[in-house]
Protein backbone atom coordinates (compact mmCIF):
# COMPACT_ATOMS: atom_id res chain seq x y z
CA UNK A 1 0.00 0.00 0.00
CA UNK A 2 1.23 3.30 -0.91
CA UNK A 3 1.88 6.53 1.30
CA UNK A 4 -0.40 9.38 0.49
CA UNK A 5 0.17 12.82 2.11
CA UNK A 6 -2.64 15.10 1.80
CA UNK A 7 -4.40 18.47 3.17
CA UNK A 8 -5.75 17.56 6.68
CA UNK A 9 -9.63 17.73 6.68
CA UNK A 10 -11.48 18.27 10.10
CA UNK A 11 -12.66 14.80 9.39
CA UNK A 12 -9.06 13.57 10.39
CA UNK A 13 -9.12 15.54 13.55
CA UNK A 14 -9.73 12.21 15.87
CA UNK A 15 -7.19 10.39 14.15
CA UNK A 16 -4.69 13.60 14.54
CA UNK A 17 -5.71 13.56 18.11
CA UNK A 18 -5.17 9.82 18.60
CA UNK A 19 -1.38 10.04 17.01
CA UNK A 20 -0.81 13.16 19.23
CA UNK A 21 -2.23 12.03 22.34
CA UNK A 22 0.10 8.73 22.22
CA UNK A 23 3.09 11.20 21.96
CA UNK A 24 1.60 13.63 24.50
CA UNK A 25 1.01 10.54 27.13
CA UNK A 26 4.08 8.41 26.47
CA UNK A 27 7.17 10.15 24.80
CA UNK A 28 8.62 13.26 25.29
CA UNK A 29 8.12 14.24 21.69
CA UNK A 30 5.50 16.96 23.39
CA UNK A 31 6.05 18.29 26.41
CA UNK A 32 2.90 18.31 27.75
CA UNK A 33 1.26 16.73 30.92
CA UNK A 34 -1.98 15.54 30.07
CA UNK A 35 -3.44 14.37 26.96
CA UNK A 36 -5.57 17.26 24.36
CA UNK A 37 -9.91 16.67 23.61
CA UNK A 38 -10.80 16.78 19.76
CA UNK A 39 -12.07 20.47 20.08
CA UNK A 40 -8.80 21.16 20.71
CA UNK A 41 -7.29 19.56 18.02
CA UNK A 42 -10.37 20.62 15.60
CA UNK A 43 -9.40 24.01 16.46
CA UNK A 44 -5.53 23.78 15.75
CA UNK A 45 -6.40 22.42 12.65
CA UNK A 46 -8.89 25.54 11.37
CA UNK A 47 -6.30 28.08 13.50
CA UNK A 48 -3.79 26.94 11.19
CA UNK A 49 -5.24 26.76 7.85
CA UNK A 50 -7.04 30.29 8.86
CA UNK A 51 -3.24 31.34 9.23
CA UNK A 52 -2.63 30.07 5.65
CA UNK A 53 -0.13 27.27 7.47
CA UNK A 54 -0.50 23.43 6.01
CA UNK A 55 -1.30 20.69 8.51
CA UNK A 56 -0.88 17.10 6.68
CA UNK A 57 -1.99 14.30 6.66
CA UNK A 58 0.14 10.65 5.44
CA UNK A 59 -2.50 8.09 4.58
CA UNK A 60 -2.14 4.15 3.72
CA UNK A 61 -5.58 2.73 2.72
CA UNK A 62 -7.80 4.76 4.68
CA UNK A 63 -5.80 5.09 7.86
CA UNK A 64 -4.50 8.02 8.93
CA UNK A 65 -0.60 7.24 10.05
CA UNK A 66 0.87 10.59 10.74
CA UNK A 67 0.65 14.24 10.66
CA UNK A 68 2.74 17.01 10.38
CA UNK A 69 2.34 20.86 10.35
CA UNK A 70 3.94 24.51 10.35
CA UNK A 71 3.17 27.98 11.97
CA UNK A 72 4.51 30.89 13.22
CA UNK A 73 8.50 30.65 14.61
CA UNK A 74 8.13 33.41 16.90
CA UNK A 75 4.79 36.12 17.42
CA UNK A 76 6.93 38.89 15.92
CA UNK A 77 6.87 40.91 13.12
CA UNK A 78 11.08 39.82 12.52
CA UNK A 79 10.02 36.30 12.03
CA UNK A 80 7.60 36.00 9.28
CA UNK A 81 9.64 34.56 7.57
CA UNK A 82 10.84 31.18 9.78
CA UNK A 83 8.69 28.59 10.36
CA UNK A 84 8.20 25.69 13.03
CA UNK A 85 7.36 22.24 12.09
CA UNK A 86 5.96 19.33 13.83
CA UNK A 87 5.48 15.66 12.46
CA UNK A 88 4.14 13.00 14.58
CA UNK A 89 3.62 9.10 12.92
CA UNK A 90 1.80 6.66 14.22
CA UNK A 91 3.73 4.64 16.87
CA UNK A 92 3.05 1.55 14.57
CA UNK A 93 4.15 3.26 11.73
CA UNK A 94 7.76 4.35 12.90
CA UNK A 95 10.61 4.00 10.28
CA UNK A 96 9.08 3.04 7.27
CA UNK A 97 9.31 6.53 5.73
CA UNK A 98 6.36 8.33 6.66
CA UNK A 99 7.97 11.34 8.66
CA UNK A 100 10.19 11.98 5.83
CA UNK A 101 7.22 11.88 3.49
CA UNK A 102 5.41 14.13 5.33
CA UNK A 103 8.66 16.64 6.38
CA UNK A 104 9.34 16.69 2.56
CA UNK A 105 5.54 17.59 1.97
CA UNK A 106 6.28 20.64 4.61
CA UNK A 107 9.46 21.69 3.33
CA UNK A 108 7.85 21.82 -0.35
CA UNK A 109 5.26 23.98 1.27
CA UNK A 110 7.51 26.68 3.09
CA UNK A 111 9.42 27.17 -0.20
CA UNK A 112 5.91 27.52 -1.90
CA UNK A 113 5.68 29.98 0.45
CA UNK A 114 8.50 31.46 -0.10
CA UNK A 115 9.62 31.28 3.71
CA UNK A 116 13.25 31.44 4.29
CA UNK A 117 13.96 28.94 7.11
CA UNK A 118 12.95 26.31 8.79
CA UNK A 119 13.06 25.41 12.56
CA UNK A 120 12.69 22.18 14.21
CA UNK A 121 12.32 22.11 17.87
CA UNK A 122 13.76 18.70 19.29
CA UNK A 123 14.01 16.48 22.74
CA UNK A 124 17.97 16.05 22.88
CA UNK A 125 17.19 12.49 23.20
CA UNK A 126 15.10 11.69 20.27
CA UNK A 127 17.55 10.19 18.20
CA UNK A 128 15.04 9.30 15.89
CA UNK A 129 13.70 12.79 15.06
CA UNK A 130 17.24 14.44 15.21
CA UNK A 131 18.37 11.92 12.38
CA UNK A 132 15.12 12.45 10.30
CA UNK A 133 15.96 16.29 10.24
CA UNK A 134 19.84 15.80 9.40
CA UNK A 135 18.83 13.62 6.22
CA UNK A 136 16.38 16.17 4.96
CA UNK A 137 19.52 19.22 5.15
CA UNK A 138 18.66 20.15 9.10
CA UNK A 139 21.32 21.09 11.08
CA UNK A 140 21.96 21.38 14.74
CA UNK A 141 21.85 25.43 15.92
CA UNK A 142 21.20 25.04 19.07
CA UNK A 143 21.33 22.80 22.76
CA UNK A 144 19.55 24.34 25.52
CA UNK A 145 20.23 22.10 28.39
CA UNK A 146 17.22 21.17 30.94
CA UNK A 147 14.98 24.06 29.81
CA UNK A 148 11.73 21.28 30.06
CA UNK A 149 10.70 18.38 32.43
CA UNK A 150 8.35 15.90 32.04
CA UNK A 151 8.29 11.93 33.55
CA UNK A 152 9.53 14.08 36.73
CA UNK A 153 13.50 14.15 34.74
CA UNK A 154 14.58 17.92 33.14
CA UNK A 155 14.76 17.74 29.18
CA UNK A 156 17.07 19.18 27.11
CA UNK A 157 16.10 21.22 23.66
CA UNK A 158 17.70 20.80 20.48
CA UNK A 159 16.84 23.52 17.60
CA UNK A 160 17.57 22.25 14.03
CA UNK A 161 17.19 24.60 11.10
CA UNK A 162 17.27 24.62 7.29
CA UNK A 163 17.71 27.62 4.71
CA UNK A 164 14.73 27.31 2.18
CA UNK A 165 15.02 27.61 -1.17
CA UNK A 166 13.32 31.27 -0.44
CA UNK A 167 14.35 34.45 -2.74
CA UNK A 168 12.97 36.60 -0.35
CA UNK A 169 14.66 39.54 0.69
CA UNK A 170 14.71 40.72 4.61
Amino acid sequence: MSLIVRDATLEDAEDILAIYNYAAINTTAVWTDGPADLESRRAWIRARQQAGYPVLVATKGRDVVGFASFGDFRPFPGYRHTVENSVYVDERHHRLGIGRGLLAALIDRANAMNKHAMIAGIDAANAGSIGLHGSLGFFEVARMPEVGCKFGRWLDLVFMQKRLASEVRP
